[in-house]
């Protein structure tokens, strides 16, 4: 998006950043509290900003009752109505070192705060426990089944996933989702059947690991297999690849089978 905004800014303004509001909040990447920010620290215009350190300190002054996300509108208001229209860039830099500095998440320095005669939060002895939490939902954990598969020439199978989703286009072991009910050996099985057609024969573990994405976390749970009949096809993915292990360092994995490459080198050693 930076760099998207920077195409804009020099093929249609010239390379001159533009200095009003309605302009700026269409530059590609560009919000509310950025536009507030750059438009009262580049040009000194009274935009009200709305970071995180802002919100946390509008939520204590307030005493929200709510978590600050689902106030935005209060929090808008309030962040234009305290704003200096004299001194925007001063006060909205000001603003957010007291939240970064003063008002912090944990253990806020109220007693050198020049704010608390009128924080709410302080006056009712609330500051450690606002702003409000959002309840976040538990992250969703998915159990994976994933094969290495060895041919009798010592060789391993790899495939690569669809370029559309998440880790599109990477190399990888292949694998999937342990059903209710299934055991390990089971779901390694069927997944390699239905991906990649082919029959192979479940061996020995070989290294199990938690990796954590954003909205969930996954446990790979890896195992040697041997190869027994069949043509690799690349029915749900873009490519398979029979490599040695020495030529896996010439494609890229997704971060949690790079564990994987390093238990199959150490097994060999």
């Amino acid at each position: 998006n930076l760099h998207r905004a920077a195409q804009v800014v020099t093929a249609q303004y010239g390379g001159q950043f533009p200095a009003d509001l309605a302009t700026v909040l269409a530059l590609p990447g560009i919000g509310r509290t950025t536009a507030g920010g750059i438009l009262s620290a580049a040009f000194n215009q009274p935009v009200p900003i709305l970071d995180g350190n802002v919100k946390r300190v509008l939520a204590r002054l307030l005493a929200l009752a709510v978590p600050p996300n689902r106030a935005l509108p209060r929090l808008w208001q309030v962040s234009e109505e305290i704003l200096d229209p004299q001194q925007p860039r001063d006060f909205n830099q000001a603003l957010m070192d007291l939240g970064a500095t003063c008002c912090t998440p944990r253990q806020p320095a109220c007693l050198l705060c020049p704010w608390q005669p009128h924080c709410l939060a302080y006056q009712r002895t609330m500051q450690n426990e606002l702003p409000i939490s959002e309840t976040r939902a538990p992250l969703v954990h998915k159990q994976i089944g994933v094969a290495v598969i060895w041919n009798e020439q010592g060789d391993i199978l790899i495939d690569r996933r669809k370029p559309e989703g998440l880790l599109g286009g990477l190399w990888e072991f292949p694998g999937g989702k342990i059903e209710p009910g299934e055991t390990v050996e089971d779901c390694i099985r069927r997944e390699i059947q239905e991906e990649l057609g082919i029959e192979i024969e479940v061996g020995d573990r070989l290294i199990t690991i938690d990796h954590a994405y954003t909205h969930f976390r996954v446990t790979l749970n890896v195992y040697h297999c041997r190869y027994l009949s069949g043509d690799p096809q690349p029915i749900e993915c873009d490519e398979v690849r029979w490599v040695t292990v020495a030529e896996l360092d010439q494609f890229p994995f997704p971060k949690a089978n790079l564990q994987i490459i390093e238990a199959i080198r150490s097994a060999k050693a």
